[in-house]
């Protein structure tokens, strides 16, 4: 990551956008849908604490999110 030091009146540099595919957006929905439904059986406590990271860590590797590194 780059820090930019600005300057009063300085305008903000333009960020690179990725602009994602509808294959690579439908992978983004079913991850997060993935991670809600298996958030929601820990949380009624039909798998443990370490089942759910197991699995959560499994669905970034299978779906391969965009933001994976920032995912909990």
């Amino acid at each position: 990551m780059q820090i930019i030091k600005l300057e009063e009146g300085a305008v903000a540099p333009k960020m690179d956008t990725k602009v994602l595919a509808q294959e690579e957006l439908q992978q983004e929905f079913d991850f997060i849908l993935a991670e809600k439904i298996v958030r929601k059986m820990a949380k009624k406590g039909f798998i443990s604490d370490d089942e759910l990271y197991k699995i959560l860590e499994k669905n970034r590797l299978v779906f391969s999110p965009y933001l994976s590194e920032i995912y909990p």
